[in-house]
């Protein structure tokens, strides 16, 4: 017979958080690149003090727990009180990918019925376009905080809307299975689905990142997130950054190699995380300047798969990276890479290898291989491959507004297909909408898209299937040379000699002068195929 524990039982919640880094870390700071060399710097007792007035105002105009709040913004200081005054309150926090089609992003606000929506400047004339489209959304927020107030009395700006709290305020205690954040995916195939996240999940979420063996988030960080605070909560690093006590350094609208290398530079930023896209445009500015990293340590890649290549060029900047593994339905961690003791004694080439792969499961996920049939589990020997599930304390149980489950027999189908070793590293070989089946045979689009990274000439690399009558389909490459670099179709080909099977070898390469993109920043190889093949995708 089992009996109850004698402990407290406490709701897992956001405020929670807040109060913590408040408590403990006051003097700590937050930092903002604004644009035009400005910074915006203020401590942790700043910043709650401005999320309380934040959440009076919000409650002011009406907002009630449940409702969606909208976010069209950057990371910077503001968009940051929004995630935190929100969730205190039990409302959602609805950050929309500005990089989406202005259609997809009406859809979106429209099926999350969002009642108020904050906004940069940046976004004004997206915003005059959205505003006809979208009759859930009672005010458009510009957030700015001008003196003296705009004449126009149909602007509402953000200094409105913080108000100098009631006496007796405090957060508002409630299940910690309520809803506090709402992300989208970006709809390749058809209208973006949304991932309610609960205060739960969230929570949970940082916790388990802040392990050592996870991303390592400290007291002792200066942590700039390069992922947007649109795209899944920038990884969840508002809240274990917070949760910690590190330092935050929010990098604006301005992504150029320059700014960012400028800022992680003045501000002595440790860790810092981000797509292998964006990564590049940092490290290009870093190589063709002859610069190095002073302070930064680790650097945390997801969102596609991160070329050996990139790691070895941070290795030799002294800093480390961390592959990981995620998805918006996954809010997003799932795994992160780093080498075991038992690994030390490996030759470099064979630790690049471990440090590819897309790592191990955090604490909370569990991951499995399936064959077709989801009842079919693949072993965990490190070779067969499958359909990668995933299930766990901060997955995807159904997608918002939709009542049908999103499992299959209590599992989530991420859409990946890869394999899992003894110890549980997972390797990625691919989406299964890309995977390029050959004679019958499975072709990793992924591991030769990172062999023709190697070559110097190369940028970007994309491997698609070319349909074939006699094979199904053949890999092609397309290649995004180098600045100022015209390498020939034959010696890029020429590095597969000897690093993969002869019938592996793409069948021809293709050179573009830039690769489409998704709105989170991957390659967008159906765009590739459609303009190579002009077929259509099996959807």
């Amino acid at each position: 017979m089992t009996i109850s524990g004698s402990m407290m039982n406490r709701p897992l919640l956001i405020s929670s958080i807040l109060t913590h880094a408040v408590g403990t870390n006051p003097d700590q700071e937050i930092v903002s690149a604004m644009g035009d060399g400005a910074i915006h710097r203020y401590t942790y007792r700043d910043f709650n003090q401005r999320v309380r007035k934040l959440a009076a105002g919000l409650k002011g105009h009406g907002v009630q727990s449940g409702d969606r709040v909208a976010t069209l913004a950057w990371n910077t200081y503001r968009h940051l009180e929004i995630y935190y005054a929100t969730a205190g309150l039990g409302m959602v926090c609805h950050t929309i990918n500005p990089r989406l089609f202005h259609e997809q992003i009406a859809f979106i606000i429209n099926d999350a019925q969002d009642v108020v929506l904050f906004y940069d400047r940046h976004f004004s004339s997206l915003v005059e376009q959205l505003k006809p489209l979208c009759k859930s959304v009672r005010n458009w927020v510009l957030l700015d905080e001008p003196e003296p107030a705009p004449d126009n009395a149909d602007l509402s700006v953000y200094s409105s809307w913080l108000v100098d709290e009631d006496a007796d305020f405090s957060w508002l205690e409630f299940d910690e299975n309520v809803a506090c954040g709402l992300c989208y995916t970006s709809g390749t195939t058809g209208n973006p689905k949304g991932a309610l996240y609960s205060h739960r999940s969230t929570l949970l979420h940082a916790y388990a990142s802040c392990h050592p063996d996870a991303v390592g988030v400290s007291r002792r960080d200066a942590v700039m997130p390069l992922v947007p605070m649109y795209h899944v909560n920038a990884w969840g690093l508002p809240y274990s950054g917070l949760l910690s006590g590190a330092k935050f350094v929010l990098p604006g609208s301005d992504h150029s190699g320059a700014a960012l290398y400028d800022l992680c530079e003045s501000e002595g930023v440790t860790l810092s995380a981000g797509v292998p896209s964006i990564w590049q445009i940092l490290l290009d500015h870093v190589q063709t300047q002859s610069k190095r990293f002073s302070t930064l340590s680790r650097a945390i890649i997801g969102g596609s798969a991160c070329p050996p290549a990139m790691i070895t060029t941070l290795a030799r900047m002294n800093v480390s990276v961390r592959h990981a593994w995620g998805m918006t339905e996954v809010s997003p961690l799932g795994t992160v890479c780093l080498l075991l003791p038992e690994h030390e004694a490996l030759a470099e080439d064979e630790k690049l290898h471990v440090l590819a792969s897309q790592g191990r499961p955090l604490f909370g996920a569990e991951f499995a291989i399936s064959g077709d049939n989801s009842q079919q589990r693949i072993p965990h020997d490190g070779v067969a491959t499958g359909n990668l599930m995933v299930r766990g304390n901060w997955v995807i149980a159904r997608y918002f507004d939709q009542s049908e489950s999103a499992l299959d027999n209590g599992w989530f189908h991420t859409g990946d297909v890869g394999s899992i070793d003894a110890d549980g590293y997972m390797r990625v070989s691919d989406r299964s909408k890309d995977v390029i089946k050959s004679g019958g045979e499975w072709i990793s689009s992924i591991e030769l898209e990172n062999i023709a990274l190697e070559h110097p000439d190369v940028h970007q690399a994309a491997c698609i299937a070319k349909p074939d009558k006699k094979w199904g389909e053949r890999p092609v490459l397309v290649v995004q040379p180098k600045p100022s670099s015209s390498p020939s179709a034959a010696s890029v080909l020429s590095i597969y000699a000897d690093r993969v099977a002869k019938w592996m070898v793409p069948d021809d390469v293709f050179f573009v002068d830039d690769m489409p993109m998704t709105a989170t920043g991957k390659l967008q190889k159906s765009a590739l195929r459609s303009q190579l093949f002009s077929h259509k995708e099996n959807k």
